[in-house]
């Protein structure tokens, strides 16, 4: 089998390519370079000691390397799409649009159409029932990244393979340092590819700005004070608020008002939702449940946790809508909520939360 196996420098990739070798395949290694400085050199993806370590890995393993560069379509695509999400006031997964667009989509257009199979370090798996493929969950509940993988295509599905879906990421660590990878202790990254080492609100700042707004009690319409932007701030937040007296949480956002509504206490009722309504549903592999009028018991996930919430998937006025069985806390619009089967191993899809 021909693979391209897109390795990062990380422990994950670093493993999942030892993987591939131990069971006798010889992928080929594609570094993507998706991080972009603009103009004025203010973004930087680091990707020097991640280059390093995938030229030294493809030395170990006798393997052909290619560097390839996507930041064109990068930005254009997944930097755009955040831009624009925040300004509308919404709560964007970069990570989720990355994977579909640019891993499996920019690359494998460009790069992959000679082979057989990609294979990634990501902690997912597949399995397949009366004939159809699905995306399933990792053995690892606390690193499984099907919610990022939630918006990839049947056909990108098709071509994925995912080598480290049967372990924990203590036996990918154990495994690397056993084969002496030097990627072995080195520390999971964090946050969004193309910030680099710039902060989040830093680069908000500069491609969106500041804007001056009120912050205000959701029961009683009293002013406590002021932000920079809705942009600024997510639903569910309760830290950088500068409110005393609290806790406070961001409940809702006046975009056009430029204002953000907080409730005050550890528990408010106003952050949690029971109903949580969809557009644009993606089924990964077909809908296996037909027009959904009657609705479908499910688990699901509103953001990248370890937990699966219960609850049932319905079809109703022709809107696809989430009924949790217990109210779930900080749901966003712009946030994408992602379904699976009653036992949590079978990834159906994603929504994105709007109304």
């Amino acid at each position: 089998m021909n693979i391209a196996a897109l390795v990062s420098g990380g422990v994950d990739s670093s493993v999942m390519l030892h993987l591939l070798k131990e069971q006798g395949y010889e992928p080929t290694i594609f570094y993507i370079l998706i991080g972009m400085k603009d103009k004025e050199g203010f973004l930087d993806c680091p990707s020097e000691e991640d280059l390093e370590i995938t030229t030294w890995l493809a030395r170990k393993y006798n393997l052909k390397m290619e560097v390839v560069n996507l930041q064109e379509e990068y930005w254009d695509s997944v930097v755009d799409y955040t831009l624009n999400a925040v300004k509308q006031g919404l709560t964007p997964n970069p990570d989720v649009m990355c994977n579909r667009l640019i891993k499996f989509g920019s690359f494998n257009e460009k790069y992959g159409q000679g082979f057989d199979a990609i294979s990634t370090g990501h902690y997912a798996s597949t399995l397949i029932e009366d004939g159809t493929k699905y995306l399933a969950t990792a053995k690892d509940k606390l690193k499984d990244q099907t919610d990022f993988l939630a918006q990839i295509t049947y056909a990108q599905l098709q071509k994925l393979m995912f080598p480290l879906g049967e372990l924990t990421k203590s036996e990918v660590r154990q495994k690397a340092g056993e084969v002496n990878l030097p990627s072995a202790a080195r520390k999971d990254s964090q946050g969004i590819c193309f910030l680099g080492k710039v902060n989040y609100n830093d680069f908000l700042r500069r491609y969106v700005g500041e804007k001056e707004g009120k912050i205000v009690e959701l029961e009683t319409g009293k002013i406590l004070g002021t932000h920079k932007g809705f942009w600024f701030h997510t639903i569910g937040q309760r830290k950088g608020l500068g409110l005393s007296q609290g806790p406070w949480f961001v409940v809702k956002k006046a975009t056009n008002e430029n204002v953000i509504y907080v409730s005050n206490g550890y528990d408010p009722l106003t952050q949690y939702s029971r109903s949580i309504g969809l557009n644009g549903f993606h089924f990964i592999s077909g809908n296996p449940w037909g027009n959904l009028k009657k609705p479908r018991k499910i688990t699901f996930k509103i953001r990248h946790t370890p937990e699966f919430n219960a609850g049932q998937l319905q079809n109703i006025d022709d809107k696809m809508v989430l009924l949790a069985d217990e109210p779930v806390s900080g749901v966003a619009a712009g946030q994408f909520a992602v379904v699976y089967d009653e036992k949590s191993r079978i990834c159906y899809g994603s929504g994105e939360i709007g109304w």
